[in-house]
C-alpha cells in the first residue's frame, strides 16, 4: 500500500475524474459512505450525532455522511462553518441533496463567535461528532471560528470520528504528534494512506482505529514518488494456508548464535520466537556453559555448544565448569568455532542465520561476530551485539549478492554510523534508505514507527506496537520473528521482513489488550504471535486498519 503526500493524494483524485472518467460527486458520495459504515460498525449504540462541516470538499464528505446517517435514522445536525451559500462545487451538490432528501437534519451556520457560543447545545447534546471540516488539502494553522470551535470540542468527553485527517493536522507531516488539531478517538481515509497517518499518532487512545477505505480511485491513479510503502500490506505473505503435504524441512532451519553468561536469556527468547513463528527447526549455537538454561525454552529447541576463550586468573576460587580447574575464566565465544569441520558441522542444512542477542563483547566475542558475517553466505539477521561488533566499521557489512538483514535500534545504529541518537532519529527515512541502498542489505531501523528500508531504495513503515514493548527482550524477539520468516520465505525477502516486523508489533498490541501495558512481558507477544497471524488488518466493508485492533475496544 502506497504512502502518498497531500499533493500526490490531489493529482490521483484529479487522474481519477480526468483519466479514468469518475465523477468528483461519484467519489465524494463513496467518502462520505465510508465513514457512515465506519460509524455504523463501531459506534452502533448512538442516536445522537453532529457532523461539523467547512465549506470545502472535507465538509462535502461530510453533507454526505449527515444525509447518509439521517437516512439510517440517527438524530443528526450539521454544524457549517460559514453561510450555506459559500460552499461551492462539489460540496455545494452534496449540501443540496442533504437539504432536499434529510429536511429532518438541522442546519446551524457559524458566521461569528456569537453563533459560535450557540453551538455548544448541538455539541454536548452528541453522542458522536464527525469531524469534517478541513482535510488533506488544509496546511495548518487553524485560526478564527475554526479554532474556536476545535476548543469547544476539547472539553467534550463525546468520541470524534476525524474524516480524512483531524482537522488542523497537516497530512504531510511526519510527527509524531502536532499543537492546535482537533482530538480524533478514529480516523476514516480515503484511497492510500498519507504521511501522517502512518507516522502520527493522531488518535486520543493508545490503539485508536485509523481506517483507509476505497473510494473508487483505480491503482494507476495513484502515483507514490516517495517509494515509502505500509508494512502491514506484506502480512498477506503469511497468511496462505500451507499445503497439506508439508514437513518441516519445507520451512526453513535457523540457527540462533549468541549468548554468554547472564545474557542467556536473549538467544532463548529468540529462538523461541523463531519456533513460534514457523519455522521448520530451530538451533541456538550458545556458550556451552549456558547451554541447559537455553535448551529449557522449549523442548522442541535443539543447540548447539560453543567453545568459549579463556584467560587465566589470579583469583584461585574462580572455577568454570568448562575448564574443570580453577584459576580459569571464560571471556567469550572462541574463534575456534568458526574453523575447519566445527563450523561445517555449525552451519549443516542451515538456511538462515541470526546472530547477535546476548553475545556480549568481551573477548573475541566480536571478532567472532565480524568473522561470522564474513564467512557465512545464507541469508542472515544481525542484532544487538553483533551490530555492535561492526561499531564504526559498517564498511565491513556488505549484503551485495546475499541475503543480510539488522534490526538496530536508534542507540546502536548511532553507534553503527558514527551520529548521535538525536542525529539518527532527526532523519530517520533518509539515514535508513541511504544505509540499505549504499550496503546492499535490508535495514530494521525499530523505534516509533519502525522502518524497513530496502536496497533498491524502498521503504516500509510499520504501525504496530505499543508501549507495553519497551521492555527488555523485545529486540530479540523481533530477530527470532525475522529470521523465522526468512526460513520459510527466502524467495519474498521483502515481504517476508516487513510482515515479520508488523506480525511483532501486532502481536504486542494483542498482549496489550489482554493483559496491561505495564506487565507485558517481552515473551508474552510470542504467545500473542497466533493472534496475529489470524489476525486480517482488512474489515468487512473493504477498509484497510492501518492502526487500532478490529473487535477490540479501545
Amino acid at each position: 500500500m502506497k504512502i502518498l503526500t497531500a499533493a500526490e493524494m490531489g493529482a490521483a483524485d484529479r487522474r481519477t475524474v480526468e483519466e479514468f472518467g469518475v465523477p468528483l460527486g461519484d467519489l465524494m458520495e463513496a467518502a462520505g459512505g465510508a465513514v457512515v459504515g465506519f460509524c455504523l460498525r463501531q459506534y452502533w449504540a448512538s442516536e445522537r450525532v453532529t457532523v461539523l462541516c467547512g465549506k470545502g470538499n472535507n465538509g462535502g464528505d461530510g453533507f454526505v455522511a449527515a444525509r447518509v446517517l439521517a437516512g439510517a435514522g440517527w438524530t443528526v445536525r450539521v454544524v457549517l462553518l460559514g453561510r450555506m451559500g459559500e460552499v461551492k462545487g462539489e460540496a455545494a451538490a452534496a449540501l443540496r441533496r442533504l437539504r432536499d432528501e434529510a429536511p429532518g437534519v438541522a442546519m446551524r451556520e457559524v458566521v461569528d463567535e456569537v453563533g459560535l457560543k450557540a453551538c455548544s447545545d448541538v455539541l454536548g447534546d452528541a453522542e458522536l461528532l464527525v469531524d469534517a471540516v478541513v482535510g488533506t488539502g488544509f496546511k495548518p494553522p487553524l485560526r478564527g471560528l475554526a479554532a474556536g470551535l476545535r476548543q469547544m470540542v476539547e472539553g467534550l468527553s463525546v468520541p470524534v470520528v476525524a474524516v480524512d485527517v483531524p482537522s488542523g493536522w497537516d497530512s504531510d507531516s511526519m510527527e509524531q504528534t502536532v499543537e492546535g488539531a482537533y482530538r480524533a478517538d478514529a480516523v476514516v481515509t480515503f484511497t492510500a494512506p498519507k504521511m501522517a497517518h502512518v507516522f502520527g499518532h493522531l488518535t486520543r487512545g493508545t490503539f485508536g482505529p485509523v481506517v483507509v477505505a476505497g473510494i473508487g480511485s483505480p491503482d494507476g491513479a495513484v502515483v507514490s514518488t516517495s517509494a515509502l510503502t505500509w508494512t502491514g500490506a506484506s502480512k498477506v505473505v503469511a497468511e496462505k494456508a500451507r499445503g497439506v503435504n508439508s514437513n518441516k524441512g519445507k520451512f526453513g532451519h535457523v540457527l540462533v548464535v549468541g549468548g554468554s553468561w547472564g545474557k542467556a536469556g536473549a538467544p532463548a527468547m529468540a529462538s523461541l520466537a523463531a519456533l513460534r513463528t514457523g519455522a521448520g527447526l530451530v538451533t541456538a549455537a550458545v556458550p556451552e556453559r549456558v547451554v541447559g538454561i537455553v535448551a529449557g525454552v522449549a523442548p522442541e529447541l535443539m543447540v548447539a555448544p560453543l567453545e568459549e576463550s579463556g584467560r587465566p586468573s589470579d583469583d584461585a576460587h574462580i572455577s568454570e565448569s568448562r575448564y574443570g580447574a580453577p584459576g580459569f575464566v571464560a571471556d567469550g565465544v572462541s574463534l575456534g568455532n568458526l574453523e575447519g569441520e566445527r563450523f561445517e558441522g555449525l552451519m549443516k542444512g542451515i538456511n538462515v542465520v541470526a546472530v547477535g542477542p546476548g553475545l556480549g563483547t568481551v573477548g573475541d566475542a566480536s571478532e567472532f561476530a565480524r568473522r561470522l558475517v564474513a564467512k557465512t553466505t545464507v541469508p542472515m539477521v544481525i542484532d544487538a551485539d553483533a551490530l555492535n561488533a561492526f561499531e564504526r566499521k559498517a564498511d565491513l557489512l556488505d549484503g551485495s549478492g546475499r541475503v543480510m538483514v539488522l534490526t538496530p535500534h536508534p542507540g546502536e545504529m548511532a553507534r553503527l554510523v558514527g551520529m548521535t541518537v538525536k542525529e539518527v532519529e532527526a532523519d530517520r527515512v533518509g539515514l535508513a534508505r541511504r544505509f540499505a541502498t549504499e550496503h546492499k542489505l535490508t535495514l530494521v531501523l525499530k523505534g516509533w514507527r519502525t522502518l524497513v528500508a530496502h536496497p533498491d531504495g524502498s521503504i516500509a513503515v510499520n504501525t504496530t506496537g505499543n508501549p507495553s514493548m519497551a521492555k527488555g527482550g523485545s529486540g530479540d524477539i523481533l530477530t527470532g520473528i525475522v529470521a523465522g520468516m526468512l526460513a520459510q520465505f527466502p524467495d519474498d525477502v521483502k515481504r517476508a521482513v516487513e510482515a515479520a516486523v508488523y506480525l511483532h508489533g501486532l502481536a504486542g498490541d494483542f498482549a496489550a489488550h489482554a493483559m496491561d501495558e505495564h506487565t507485558v512481558l517481552a515473551t508474552d507477544t510470542v504467545t500473542h504471535l497466533s493472534d496475529a497471524f489470524r489476525y486480517r488488518v482488512r474489515d468487512e466493508s473493504g477498509a484497510d486498519w492501518i492502526c487500532g485492533l478490529r473487535g477490540t475496544s479501545n
